[in-house]
């Protein structure tokens, strides 16, 4: 009969055994690295609710490119004030939020389109644009809440692999299948594998590493456990049988971990002895280089590193917030100028329909970062330096140079990244320049 122990071992034998990557007599030489693990609805659920580092690898990307939100740029200023507030009211920031993380989570996120139209409503129709009302309601959910989808797969059709229409689950009561036109539905999705309708969750692919990662938590725990431990030495112990010797150790292990004194014989020995961790730092960082490069998160920015604060030697962190930049440009950005079209286009909504292609608008999303007080004073010492070195020269004079840095428009303008910055640097050109202007013509 197995015991306690044995199975105990067994559990521990191969913590990557789970995942079919070997065989029960030589699970860890003949691992094979083509074995695909496909996780199951229930298990990403267990999974994601289980960890809190598989939380901060879903949450806080989906968090960070919402975070700042977007400023909606056009000359007219009332029309703009209602486009946003129609946004508050919607919730679409929480709800673009919802849906990258639905996405990072299972795959695939979507925001479902609540339209009040002239004309009956037909989910498996496109939207009617020049008959939209009113946009009422927009929701976040999770690509379990698709049965299938039924995409363009002609090679040479310009909408090869786009999704034409959604397949939802049939209602209570209802036996017919529901589909609902692509148009109706915002569809975030961008890891996704030929031929699979589909995309694929984040976790799949991390799963080896994660599994990694929970059993050196349970490593260490057991190291701190039997971080020290005491050798008792008896020559009695050698006529105890082996229920005597688990007695005696019990009570023993219970004694010498609450008592400060140890009452012992002449012939007997006690001793302390502590657990050698030496390289086990290593073996932990190697395991966090592994998350951090296959989640293309910095290490600081997975266990939780104040939003939007960085230091000057976090280079890292850098490149992390200009991949959110790219992110929100590529990926956002197109969804956002969707939702924004269709508020435009309702009749009753922000003073009456307009057609989005006659006005003039664009998005620009918010900095994302600052850097810290420290890493400022560095930056402007070194910026006052260089200036001095353009007055010496001749290159700049010193009126010049007083204006661009301690004008309306100074170093500060400079220090926050919105992922554009040949964008901010023609802005700042075109408003320092007429601000230069004016005071030229006052002066």
């Amino acid at each position: 009969m197995t015991t306690n122990i044995e199975r105990a071992k067994q559990m521990r034998n191969d913590f990557m055994q789970g995942n079919g990557k070997g065989s029960e007599k030589d699970p860890l030489t003949r691992q094979t690295p083509s074995h695909r693990r496909v996780l199951s609805r229930q298990e990403l659920k267990e999974l994601y609710a289980s960890n809190m580092i598989v939380q901060n690898i879903i949450n806080i990307p989906a968090e960070d490119m919402t975070r700042n939100w977007f400023t909606l740029k056009m000359e007219d200023e009332d029309l703009k004030n209602a486009i946003m507030q129609k946004l508050r009211d919607l919730g679409a920031k929480e709800a673009f939020q919802d849906m990258r993380h639905f996405e990072r989570l299972t795959g695939d996120g979507l925001i479902s389109l609540g339209v009040t139209q002239s004309s009956p409503v037909e989910l498996d129709k496109k939207i009617e644009y020049d008959k939209l009302k009113r946009l009422d309601y927009i929701h976040a959910f999770s690509g379990h809440k698709i049965e299938d989808m039924v995409t363009n797969k002609d090679v040479f059709s310009s909408a090869y692999g786009k999704v034409e229409h959604y397949k939802l689950p049939k209602t209570e009561g209802s036996d017919r299948e529901k589909r609902v036109h692509e148009s109706r539905l915002l569809h975030d999705q961008t890891r996704k594998l030929e031929d699979e309708t589909k995309g694929q969750p984040l976790l799949e692919p991390l799963y080896d590493i994660l599994t990694v990662m929970d059993t050196s938590l349970w490593s260490v725990g057991q190291i701190l456990h039997d971080f020290t431990f005491k050798t008792y030495s008896s020559k009695d112990i050698e006529d105890m049988n082996q229920e005597q010797r688990r007695e005696l150790g019990m009570l023993m292990d219970f004694m010498f971990r609450t008592e400060a004194l140890a009452i012992i014989g002449e012939d007997e020995s006690l001793t302390k002895q502590s657990t050698n961790v030496g390289g086990i730092k290593e073996l932990l960082d190697y395991g966090w280089e592994m998350l951090s490069g296959a989640t293309r998160m910095p290490k600081s920015v997975i266990k939780g590193q104040e939003a939007g604060t960085i230091t000057g030697a976090q280079y890292d962190v850098m490149n992390y917030y200009s991949r959110i930049a790219a992110m929100q440009e590529n990926e956002m950005k197109p969804q956002l100028e969707k939702l924004i079209r269709i508020v435009l286009w309702c009749e009753d909504e922000v003073g009456g329909r307009i057609d989005p292609e006659s006005i003039d608008w664009e998005i620009q999303f918010n900095p994302l970062w600052e850097v810290d007080s420290k890493t400022d004073a560095e930056i402007r010492k070194i910026v006052a330096e260089t200036d001095n070195i353009y007055i010496m020269n001749s290159v700049l004079m010193s009126d010049e140079v007083r204006d661009t840095r301690f004008g309306r428009y100074g170093l500060e303008e400079t220090l926050a990244f919105s992922g554009d910055e040949a964008a901010q640097r023609r802005m700042a050109e075109e408003v320092y320049g007429k601000y230069k202007e004016s005071r030229d013509e006052d002066g």
